[in-house]
């Protein structure tokens, strides 16, 4: 089955329940990905930028999900191709929804914020699936 690279913006609840072994959910799941939309003439067209315009659009969805103070997390997850949709939303030509939870052995990466309150894609470090708890003691500190 193809898939299909998404980056999901994500909350302290969402990695508690992958740490749990639950799934990332409810659904439909917004996240971000390159879609035809994000591609239009006029628009980037190499795929490296398209995939790099969808990631700060879920960074940008990510510090929206924080209290401002928190850092951001977002993951990068490979997903059935045939779970996501791409709903036609003015302004946001990343979007995407996911039919389907997403699971740990989907994720590939995480991306957290260097310092809380960061809000440049900068600040943003790359963390292995494998540092979850890593991840998890980052974001929950205050």
């Amino acid at each position: 089955m193809p898939l299909t690279r998404v980056y999901l913006p994500l909350t302290p609840a969402h990695l508690a329940a992958l740490a749990a072994g639950r799934s990332v959910g409810p659904v439909p799941l917004l996240a971000h990905a390159v879609t035809p939309a994000l591609g239009k003439p006029g628009l980037v067209t190499d795929e490296e930028e398209l995939e790099h315009a969808a990631w700060l659009a879920a960074a940008d969805q990510a510090g929206s999900l924080s209290d401002g103070g928190r850092r951001r997390v977002v993951a990068a997850a490979d997903v059935d191709a045939s779970t996501v949709g791409h709903p036609t939303t003015p302004g946001e030509p990343s979007r995407v929804e996911l039919s389907a939870p997403v699971d740990l052995r989907r994720i590939v990466s995480f991306h957290v914020d260097e310092e809380p309150g960061a809000t440049d894609a900068a600040d943003l470090l790359w963390y292995d699936v494998t540092e979850l708890a890593e991840v998890r003691a980052l974001v929950s500190e205050p």
